[in-house]
């Protein structure tokens, strides 16, 4: 599932084409199409330029000269450039032609998709509802954030109207580097349990947007959280497991006692 650190690689990937005129929109599954029909996408990008792409949690936003294109990639999706010549993949939904190259939206399951504002105003309203983008928020707020909270501490860190970005592989591996355990009441973290969280929080999230992954590294808890009998990376005992709203959850016993 895309997460922070993968949009955030969609987005270096749309800024490495901003200012290249858009040739046309091409709109090969209209099923990841969200208020926006296939021919006013094209009518309304066709000969605009992508501007700075941004942002805010999961969802990536481009200003075009006016018109703002928002993806938002759910469980599945992806943005990545190719070549005009490479036939185009299965799940490829929508495809933004350019001089050189096209980017390529890709989604297998198509959960959410493409939206247009009208303005970059009209964008942010849409946003209105997220919570902080995880990056940007200090450990006073993560406190303030948390405090009163009777739900699991996991719950609360994938809430994306509480703080925005974070997802399944991110939240345990926070939990894990934090030693805190994620079946906690979000609200009962102390002075020490809120530090921790925090510094887990920025290491985890700056380690993985430069990846512009979670990574799979076996010293990281998402390396081994696959596999049938995965041992914690720091200590060797078998990890737990538990479904929490729904998000397989996974933690160590020794280093994040209940």
């Amino acid at each position: 599932m895309p997460e922070l650190p993968d949009v955030e690689g969609f987005r270096r990937v749309l800024a490495e084409h901003a200012g290249e005129p858009i040739e046309a929109v091409r709109v090969r599954d209209e099923g990841v199409l969200r208020g926006v029909g296939a021919r006013k996408l094209d009518a309304a990008l066709r000969g605009r330029r992508f501007g700075e792409p941004w942002r805010h949690g999961k969802w990536l936003v481009a200003p075009a000269e006016g018109p703002v294109l928002m993806l938002h990639f759910g469980m599945t999706g992806s943005l990545s450039w190719h070549s005009a010549a490479e036939p185009p993949h299965r799940h490829d939904r929508v495809v933004w032609r350019l001089a050189d190259g096209e980017l390529r939206l890709r989604d297998m399951r198509k959960l959410q998709g493409v939206r247009l504002a009208d303005d970059e105003g009209q964008a942010r309203l849409v946003l209105e509802e997220l919570g902080p983008d995880a990056l940007q928020v200090s450990r006073r707020r993560l406190g303030e954030l948390l405090s009163g909270r009777r739900g699991r501490l996991k719950s609360a860190l994938t809430d994306q109207t509480l703080i925005a970005g974070l997802g399944n592989l991110l939240a345990d591996e926070i939990c894990w580097r934090a030693r805190v355990n994620p079946l906690r009441p979000a609200g009962d973290l102390d002075d020490a349990g809120l530090d921790a969280l925090h510094r887990a929080m920025r290491k985890v999230l700056r380690d993985s947007v430069k990846a512009g992954r979670v990574p799979p590294s076996d010293t990281w808890l998402t390396g081994v959280r696959d596999e049938p009998a995965g041992a914690c990376p720091r200590c060797g005992t078998i990890l737990a497991r538990r479904r929490v709203s729904g998000r397989g959850t996974v933690w160590c016993p020794a280093c994040q006692p209940s």
